[in-house]
């Protein structure tokens, strides 16, 4: 018998199922209550602007430029919108410096694969996200955790890498209400993070899929924003922005993009026509019309659902969980972290909350390069609502108090 291991590329073996797909599929059993998927409502769609947009395109003559082959870059329409949208947060570039996508996942791939060899090394934090865990690994690197507060030397990571026979190649983070944690990186770690990366000579990779997402507290630049002002122009800058529009306007349609220097962007585009050509025309035209029309609209109904549901999930821990837990209090995005006393692991803990309490999350384990702090969790109140955000915390917050007291 065949043994497809042994012909397997080695990198194959790198390669793990996402514990978070996985879980996705317990939203279609109607007794859970989940807080495990990162995912937007999709009673928030705008479903109908949508419905406008296809109409339009199909009664239109460029209906058959949408089915048709287009370019690797992306449609031009659309990458003026996002030159434009970007503009208002410090980001001056023009569309040429933007790439379209297959998501903001594909972004992921195609810059592990653009910098990274076998060896090298990426910074992250930690923890950091699954996704980008996942899209790095077939790369075959090793992992650094990225520290912001300054306390390790540009020497000490030079020195970790060396020691595994690579070089440390980029910075990668979540400025703006991470995934998994929720938090938001202040201005002087981004300032300390661009000073770092300039003596290091790396590139700066920078995920803002929860840019638009901010419910309260004062809006930072993001750091592709602070190298633009210092380096006086997007070409000299050494940061790549990542965004997507599949937590503002549909996840399925799969368009994100990425932001950055001319050199960067051309290698962007070799790699799109070897790997599929360039994403849904189609689909890219329909966001274009959507955005256009009414992307402040639909950002404001999420904030205003989304912070409501923020609230009462951190409302709900205040209430519910032992005091010898501690969480995290996102300004934005969909996420809040949770850590459980030492020795508690998450995985364990879910078994038993599905069992028992019909509640699901994220165990923190997997958001971690190395595997550690097993005692995390990951909780999503984006899909659903303030009953039942309530109701599902007080449910795991006895689950957790009564594994805590027969662990005494």
């Amino acid at each position: 018998m065949l043994d497809w291991e042994q012909i397997f590329a080695t990198r194959s073996s790198r390669m793990r199922a996402s514990e978070i797909r996985e879980l996705l599929k317990l939203l279609d059993q109607p007794d859970i209550i989940s807080f495990a998927g990162g995912i937007p409502d999709p009673a928030l769609f705008p479903d109908v602007a949508f419905k406008e947009a296809y109409s339009d395109i199909f009664s239109s003559a460029q209906v058959g430029a949408a089915l048709q082959y287009s370019v690797s870059e992306g449609y031009k329409p659309l990458r003026e919108w996002i030159a434009r949208d970007v503009a208002k947060i410090g980001i001056d570039c023009t569309p040429d410096n933007v790439f379209i996508t297959s998501g903001s996942q594909q972004a992921l791939d195609y810059l592990g694969k653009l910098f990274l060899s076998p060896n090298d090394t990426a910074l992250v934090t930690w923890p950091t996200y699954l996704g980008a865990l996942s899209a790095f690994n077939a790369y075959e690197p090793n992992y650094d955790q990225l520290s912001l507060n300054g306390n390790r030397t540009p020497e000490a990571y030079r020195d970790t890498a060396a020691k595994t026979g690579g070089a440390v190649k980029f910075a990668y983070l979540s400025a703006d209400f991470s995934n998994p944690t929720g938090e938001t990186i202040d201005l002087a770690a981004r300032e300390r993070l661009l000073a770092l990366a300039d003596e290091l000579d790396i590139a700066i990779l920078e995920d803002a899929a929860y840019q638009h997402l901010r419910y309260d507290g004062e809006a930072i630049p993001p750091i592709m924003a602070l190298d633009i002002a210092r380096r006086g122009g997007i070409e000299n800058t050494r940061t790549i922005y990542s965004g997507s529009f599949s937590k503002t306007l549909a996840p399925g349609l799969r368009v994100g993009f990425v932001v950055a220097a001319m050199p960067v962007i051309r290698k962007l585009v070799l790699m799109k026509q070897a790997a599929d050509l360039h994403s849904s025309t189609i689909n890219q035209i329909a966001i274009e019309h959507v955005a256009s029309r009414g992307f402040d609209a639909q950002v404001a109904k999420i904030r205003s659902v989304y912070s409501k549901r923020r609230d009462a999930m951190l409302a709900a821990l205040d209430k519910y969980m032992p005091k010898n837990a501690t969480w995290t209090r996102p300004e934005g995005g969909m996420f809040v972290w949770v850590t459980l006393p030492e020795g508690m692991d998450g995985a364990e803990l879910l078994a038993k909350s599905i069992a028992t309490e019909k509640v699901a999350f994220v165990p923190g384990r997997a958001f971690y390069a190395d595997g550690s702090n097993a005692n995390t969790l990951r909780m999503s109140f984006s899909c659903a609502d303030e009953a039942m955000i309530d109701e599902g915390i007080k449910r795991l917050g006895r689950l957790i108090s009564n594994a805590i007291r027969a662990a005494a």
